[in-house]
């Protein structure tokens, strides 16, 4: 094997890159930083732990901010005999590192958020819209809620929500009665006035309100039009988790969401601070979980290595937060826990299930 250029960590025979940004926007290389540790903490376990053959190396590269920067990092991480690609961070770079990786047959696992950026071959793992909405759906129809409305930002953030709330309604087989969109105080008032009569003769009994920004304003507005709480059930999503003034709106209690099971995270965390000084990015949890995953036997050793069936079993693979799955398009389904807004905190109304 050639010899890498970049910042290394384990002593098994199968390189895998790592390709997070470390420099260029602080913001950005400050998680990438993050993510960094959490993998290198995954290699450590693995070299302390006797059960578990030490069979990569990982080499870390810095891809910037830029596609430039991530595709240079993945030429580089190819022409050193990289087996298998981790990162990058950004729907953009995980794209732009895809192509180069395709055509050399090398497969990549992504941490991007956008479903956008996977394609077979380019796997994503992360927590994505369409998973996260149908695990609440899903939630709101057990609780015997039969008639849905959304109401979604015109933003890009709001677009992907709608996208994946009318998916979820097909897949569920949901009454889906209404979607609105608001790009205003103006028209986010509007809404409410054409909803209210909906919620009053029992038409919905379930609004999925994803943006958290604006999800305590919708309650209250409701609220203040005579909609009593309970009279309808309020779904978040996971952008919603631990954000204080979602969590201190009254007339939010009883709101259910889909999060990422804080365990995994809360049990990093000190072994975390006492190396690093400082509390790991939520998003750790990811990278921890795809060096281990990285590091199995049976796809470091397989012939090809990290063969596309072995990745896409449909019983997935346990990570640091819960279990996963890959889909054959690249998309991932990703254990969430279902939370319920209570004044000041949130508790774990359901365990975490894909």
């Amino acid at each position: 094997m050639p010899t890498a250029a970049g910042k290394s960590f384990g002593r098994g025979p199968v390189h895998v890159a790592l390709l997070l940004p470390l420099s260029g926007d602080p913001n950005l290389a400050g998680v990438g930083q993050s993510l960094a540790n959490a993998s290198e903490l995954a290699i450590q376990f693995v070299e302390t732990n006797p059960n578990i053959g030490e069979n990569i190396t990982v080499v870390l590269k810095d891809t910037g901010a830029s596609t430039a920067g991530a595709t240079q990092a993945a030429q580089q991480a190819l022409g050193e005999g990289a087996s298998l690609i981790l990162g990058p961070l950004r729907a953009d770079q995980v794209t732009a590192v895809g192509q180069v990786a395709k055509s050399a047959g090398v497969p990549v696992i992504g941490f991007s958020n956008n479903s956008g950026a996977a394609s077979p071959g380019v796997y994503l793992l992360n927590v994505l819209p369409e998973s996260e909405v149908k695990r609440s759906m899903g939630y709101a129809k057990k609780l015997g809620k039969k008639a849905f409305a959304g109401i979604f930002p015109t933003t890009d953030f709001g677009r992907i929500q709608e996208g994946a709330f009318r998916q979820a309604g097909a897949d569920l087989g949901l009454n889906v009665r209404a979607v609105y969109n608001f790009s205003s105080e103006a028209e986010a008032r509007n809404v409410v006035t054409q909803i209210v009569p909906m919620l009053q003769s029992g038409q919905i009994d379930t609004i999925f309100i994803p943006d958290r920004a604006t999800a305590p304003s919708f309650a209250n507005l409701l609220n203040e039009a005579g909609i009593a709480p309970g009279k309808v059930q309020f779904v978040g999503s996971a952008d919603w988790d631990g954000d204080p003034s979602v969590l201190n709106t009254t007339t939010l209690a009883g709101a259910i969401f889909p999060a990422v099971d804080d365990a995994g995270y809360n049990a990093l965390l000190p072994e975390y601070q006492s190396k690093f000084g400082s509390a790991p990015h939520k998003l750790a949890t990811v990278a921890y979980t795809a060096t281990i995953l990285a590091n199995a036997g049976s796809l470091a050793n397989g012939t090809p290595r990290y063969d596309r069936a072995q990745l896409t079993l449909p019983a997935g693979f346990n990570g640091r937060d819960g279990v996963f799955r890959f889909l054959a398009d690249g998309r991932s389904e990703y254990a969430l826990v279902i939370k319920q807004v209570a004044i000041g905190s949130a508790s774990v109304a359901e365990a975490a299930k894909l």
